[in-house]
């Protein structure tokens, strides 16, 4: 490939970015770094601010400094959390003047704070390692925050953590990634979390998303949507920004591929995974806009009060680029759908750039309806925030929901069916003696083994099976609520050679020790081990750590799930037998 020399440019830092890859595909990019200077938002250059005809855009509230996500609640108050002062405001407009009604009101204090979401007169706040909750005073001030979940991933170079409630009525977390491109050491981080409202529960809903930060329900279909920040450094028109249909269990490519299905030259997978076999794991994203645009909080138009040829439509805040020749973002853009799937982006809301992009007056970043119908756009930058309304506009209805069936259905799949080896598919006259080396058949297991304490897999052992070419193993909970049973841990194209397994197996979709070893999707929805972890308090839970012996090899991809796996098993299992143990936890622990 011809290399591309990085231009010089006045005024920017440039330089060209070059990776190797163990094929030796060479690629080379030019890195631009130019972040168009902030200059004041006077009423002058607010003046030159853009909307389609009938819109009209106004400061709401100044002085508001690093305005950052916004929510608003049923009565009309609302709220924005400043990330860099650590806290949330409280602002008013009782007599629907479209401006606040006086000075802002600090309504709590949280290091980091950022993502907010209203429930049930309760408001949710989640920083970058907490998720707090606070009933919702009669004057909109705050009660007590109350700690719910207290090990959120370590952010690293995305800290900036965001939530919704969905229509299923469960909490969406969004974890971004902690670096450009790497292999993640914590699973949890570059996904979209699923967590339960008392945060008692949470599983990994959706992994490959380097920085989501907007999502929305589509009004319509009740299918989760959301805008993805793309890779750095792959020049001024890669990675583009992605919008990505998400659903449960599905990776969306990130660290290895991006985008339609390019694959990133750097990174390697971990386990000897081939590109190309991460790349057939992966989902493809839906539409692409301008790179390094920075999409930020998305809503979809039917909450609000717009023209009704909007309320199907979304809306996304893009912060702005610091890392391309001609900035990008630096506006509202308007994601059109047509049949529950978007089909372009064009820009809504812009002006924020001034002096042919040299400099900039806001970073949109926060975006929610008001009770009036209008759209609020909070700006980091110089602190404004901005009121989008239409002449023909009407109140908003902020208790609209899209349908909840996609969602539950997704969180039902394998729910209340009987333990794998009940099943038919895994139906077989041979049987198969399985034992462990770290707990006795019927016995509790050790502390260290629960994802409470040290979360390592315990050692197994079977007797071979003759003919067997390979073996599987299909761990689960059938005690657990509310997924019952709960899948622990999934493996296969374990060698007809090897009859156990040792302590400690790396939690990563494809082993090399023993070779080739493919693991699954449990219902925590990470890859590999996931140890007991059963609420503190109840009767101990049974684990059945069921083996099969197999008459084949299995063509099942890394990261299948447990109704993958029984259909590839079945017709196959030629031995089965299963070692159980139990645990309990007694001490809850230390947040």
């Amino acid at each position: 490939m011809k290399r591309v020399t990085a231009a010089v440019v006045i005024g920017m830092a440039t330089g060209a970015a070059c990776a190797q890859q163990g094929d030796g595909t060479r690629f080379s990019a030019p890195s631009n770094v130019f972040k168009p200077a902030k200059v004041e938002a006077t009423p002058e250059r607010m003046r030159g601010i853009k909307a389609p005809p009938g819109f009209t855009v106004t400061p709401f509230a100044t002085g508001l400094k690093n305005a950052r996500i916004i929510t608003v609640a049923p009565n009309g108050d609302i709220y924005v959390s400043r990330r860099d002062q650590g806290d949330v405001l409280l602002l008013k407009d009782a007599n629907g003047d479209g401006k606040a009604d006086g000075a802002p009101v600090e309504v709590a204090n949280r290091a980091g704070a950022h993502g907010m979401a209203i429930k049930d007169n309760k408001f949710y706040l989640v920083t970058v390692k907490e998720l707090f909750v606070a009933d919702i005073k009669p004057d909109g001030r705050l009660g007590e925050l109350k700690l719910l979940v207290g090990d959120l991933p370590d952010s690293g170079q995305h800290p900036n953590r965001t939530i919704a409630f969905g229509p299923d009525g469960m909490l969406y977390l969004t974890v971004g990634s902690t670096c450009n491109t790497c292999n993640e050491s914590n699973p949890e981080n570059a996904t979209i979390l699923r967590v339960s409202p008392d945060g008692q529960q949470r599983s990994i809903f959706a992994s490959g998303l380097r920085n989501t930060i907007g999502f929305d329900w589509h009004p319509q279909t009740g299918e989760l949507w959301s805008f993805d920040h793309g890779i750095d450094f792959l020049g001024d028109d890669q990675q583009q920004e992605e919008i990505n249909k998400i659903e449960m269990g599905k990776m969306y490519g990130w660290p290895h591929v991006y985008g339609g299905g390019d694959i990133y030259p750097q990174s390697t997978p971990v386990g000897e995974i081939k590109k190309e076999e991460w790349k057939a794991r992966s989902t493809p994203m839906v539409l692409g806009y301008t790179a390094h645009a920075a999409p930020m909080q998305m809503v979809f138009g039917h909450r609000g009060g717009f023209p009704a040829e909007y309320s199907g439509d979304a809306f996304v805040t893009m912060r702005g680029s610091w890392n391309r020749v001609q900035a990008s973002g630096y506006e509202i853009v308007r994601v059109r759908f047509a049949g529950g799937r978007p089909t372009a982006v064009e820009p809504f809301v812009t002006g924020f750039l001034t002096d042919g992009g040299k400099t900039h007056i806001a970073r949109p970043v926060g975006l929610a309806w008001a009770k009036d119908g209008s759209l609020l756009m909070a700006d980091d930058g110089n602190g404004v925030i901005y009121r989008i309304a239409h002449g023909d506009g009407k109140p908003g209805n902020l208790s609209a929901m899209a349908p909840s069936g996609p969602m539950r259905d997704q969180a039902n799949k394998g729910n209340g069916v009987p333990l794998a080896n009940k099943r038919p598919e895994t139906q077989s006259t041979g049987t198969l003696s399985v034992s462990s080396p770290s707990f006795k058949a019927g016995g509790a297991m050790d502390q260290k083994y629960s994802e409470y304490a040290d979360g390592v897999s315990p050692a197994l052992a079977w007797k071979p099976v003759p003919n067997a070419k390979s073996y599987a193993i299909i761990m689960e909970d059938p005690d657990a609520k509310p997924v019952t049973p709960f899948v622990h841990w999934l493996a296969w194209n374990i060698p007809a050679n090897v009859t156990s397994l040792p302590e400690g197996l790396q939690e990563q979709p494809r082993l090399t020790d023993p070779e080739g070893v493919l693991q699954g999707r449990n219902t925590r929805g990470s890859m590999g081990y996931f140890g007991p972890k059963p609420p503190v308090g109840d009767k101990p839970h049974h684990y059945h750590f069921q083996v099969y012996a197999l008459d084949t090899m299995l063509d099942v991809p890394f990261g299948a799930d447990r109704d993958q796996l029984l259909q590839a098993l079945q017709g196959h299992v030629i031995g089965k037998g299963e070692v159980m143990g139990t645990y309990a936890q007694k001490q809850k622990p230390q947040k």
